[in-house]
């Protein structure tokens, strides 16, 4: 069987988290990173790794969807980013989002101080950042090249091949997800994507086209994956996979 990471879960969304687990362990899962978006997601990401660590590692973000207008409440959500990352493999999901929706909500200057903040805290301890970019690629990697971040994955990127040349020559990764099956911006940029720059992910529990994903789905993103770029399944997980614990430092126990 293959080894597979799912570079990208939200571990504590899901409603049995240890079912899931045992379903992505016979999927060929090694390794999963358990992104955080929130203070109450970081805390509850931290345990689940605490209590699977030989699967599961996590990454402490703060969700550009979730933020509050309050100063005090962004203050505290950096804080303890700050207090527990040497306990991640990386920050994130972290970024910015241009939606309508989360701008109306939260407004664009606020994303790009809490943005920068949390790169600033990424940066000083030398972790991967990893990079919600939903409608704003252009000011996403402007931000973290600026920022000076040297490592970064740009998860399910669906933007222009301009940005996603200067992601790749800055030499940071993206990733795909289940929508490689069939989203056609999604597709072209994981077919341009070089496999040295290319991370697995299911974004659990999110769904596509009805399908609530698992982390076992990566296996089906792999595939579609290698079908999409002309390679073989071997060569394809091989790559990821030692992709992703490249960027993160993790061994994995298999």
């Amino acid at each position: 069987m293959y080894r597979l990471v799912d570079s990208h879960a939200h571990l504590e969304e899901m409603e049995d988290v240890d079912m899931a687990l045992q379903r992505a362990r016979q999927a060929g899962v090694v390794a999963i990173i358990a992104v955080g978006s929130g203070y109450q997601s970081n805390e509850m990401v931290l345990e689940i790794a605490a209590k699977h660590p030989d699967m599961v590692y996590p990454a402490l973000g703060l969700h550009p969807g979730n933020l509050d207008r309050n100063a005090s409440s962004v203050e505290r959500e950096l804080q303890f980013i700050e207090d527990n990352v040497s306990m991640a493999v990386g920050v994130g999901e972290v970024g910015l989002d241009y939606h309508k929706r989360v701008v109306a909500a939260s407004g664009k200057d606020l994303q790009k101080q809490v943005f920068a903040g949390v790169l600033t805290v990424a940066r000083r301890h030398s972790k991967p950042v990893i990079v919600h970019s939903r409608y704003a690629w252009r000011d996403c990697f402007d931000l973290v090249s600026d920022a000076g971040v040297d490592q970064a994955v740009f998860h399910w990127y669906t933007g222009p091949t301009n940005v996603l040349k200067d992601i790749l020559g800055r030499g940071y990764f993206v990733s795909a997800t289940l929508a490689v099956e069939y989203h056609a911006e999604h597709r072209r940029a994981v077919k341009e994507a070089p496999l040295e720059k290319l991370l697995l992910e299911t974004d659990s529990p999110v769904s596509y086209r009805g399908h609530q994903a698992e982390p076992a789905d990566v296996s089906r993103v792999w595939r579609a994956t290698a079908e999409l770029k002309g390679l073989s399944p071997e060569t394809v997980a091989q790559a990821t996979t030692e992709n992703a614990m490249r960027l993160y430092a993790i061994r994995a126990v298999v």
